[in-house]
């Protein structure tokens, strides 16, 4: 029984104040003109292929190249192996990375535009190639799904225990070494009362390879190891998240400009550096009012360290606020408004 479905962002950015404030990892449109996008074009096939096996493929066709849009690409290709009473299973294939709660968060579940470039900046689009064992009670499943299915922005069933291996260079990136990232994750969502509260934490370890430009120096391969706490009250009316990550990684260090008769010519060496942000969110859910469902929100986050993703493992300090209503007309269609101001440093070459 293989099921089809799928969901599409379509953005626009109004101009902003900044010309030179981008997010490499995150909305490229913004910083430039007023703009109409297509952020993100999902189209999933998932189900049961055997009572103990099913298969999950998600493509998105909104991926971007330096020659143009709306290129496609794999998101997920895996298989969820179970025992017969489903608390247990593994995932092989190409899947997210069992780190922090906004990560596991779908983007058509989380209220806010993306996410926070201090945990997603840990993985590029949340995946990788790898092996990951879940393990969660049949009640605490069941739970995981409710959240979701609710409305009340659940991060999916990603067990309440999980233990994996993965390559470490992120989605479809080859494997630049021998050494494999290690990650471990434990969640759990209870009651109190009326009201449902998730706590979590975990971390991974690896070695990460970076790639440089010619003129920088330092070593090829870097010590790449974070650690998460998170917490969410669901909005029940009122909601509240929260995450923390620490960890070291690459960075770029003592950038020098040196001018010749042909132009400058940058130096500088990645280094191992620590690294840290967090983000802090409030919404509230209005139902009843409005058709639908009305959801306004605020949040904060930042994040100093390195970005490993990018050529050179440049170093960037990041401030933001953003504040928004998301207004769920029906189940099929939602709207989103916000505003945001933000403060990017990068040391680019």
């Amino acid at each position: 029984h293989i099921k089809v479905r799928g969901y599409t962002q379509f953005r626009y950015n109004a101009p902003t104040t900044n010309s030179a404030l981008v997010n490499l990892q995150g909305d490229k449109s913004m910083g430039g003109p007023g703009s109409f996008s297509i952020r993100r074009a999902r189209l999933v096939l998932s189900g049961d292929v055997h009572p103990l096996v099913s298969i999950y493929l998600q493509f998105d066709f909104a991926s971007t190249t330096d020659s143009g849009l709306h290129f496609a690409q794999v998101r997920d290709w895996y298989a969820d192996i179970y025992e017969p009473s489903k608390e247990f299973r593994i995932r092989v294939g190409q899947s997210k990375v069992p780190f922090g709660f906004e990560n596991m968060q779908s983007s058509q579940n989380r209220i806010t535009l993306d996410r926070s470039d201090a945990i997603n900046s840990a993985l590029v689009n949340e995946r990788d190639l790898g092996a990951f064992l879940y393990y969660a009670p049949t009640e605490i499943r069941k739970r995981f799904k409710y959240l979701v299915e609710s409305g009340l922005k659940g991060s999916g069933d990603y067990g309440m225990v999980a233990l994996g291996v993965f390559n470490g260079q992120t989605a479809n990136k080859a494997d630049l070494n021998a050494n494999k990232h290690v990650v471990g994750r434990i969640t759990y969502p209870f009651e109190i009362g009326n009201q449902i509260v998730e706590v979590g934490g975990g971390g991974y370890v690896g070695r990460y390879v970076v790639s440089k430009d010619d003129g920088i120096t330092g070593d090829d391969e870097f010590w790449d190891a974070r650690g998460n706490l998170a917490l969410v009250l669901y909005p029940k009316p009122f909601g509240f998240q929260a995450e923390y990550n620490v960890g070291v990684g690459p960075e770029l260090q003592n950038v020098t400009e040196t001018t010749t008769p042909t132009g400058s010519v940058f130096s500088g060496t990645v280094q191992q550096e620590f690294l840290q942000g967090g983000y802090v969110l409030a919404q509230y859910r209005i139902e009843n009012v409005f058709p639908g469902v009305v959801s306004p929100y605020v949040r904060g986050f930042f994040y100093d360290g390195g970005k490993k993703h990018e050529t050179n493992a440049p170093h960037y300090r990041v401030k933001e606020i953003e504040m928004g209503v998301e207004w769920q007309i029906i189940p099929a269609l939602e709207f989103t408004g916000a505003f945001t101001t933000a403060e990017r440093t990068a040391g680019t070459l």
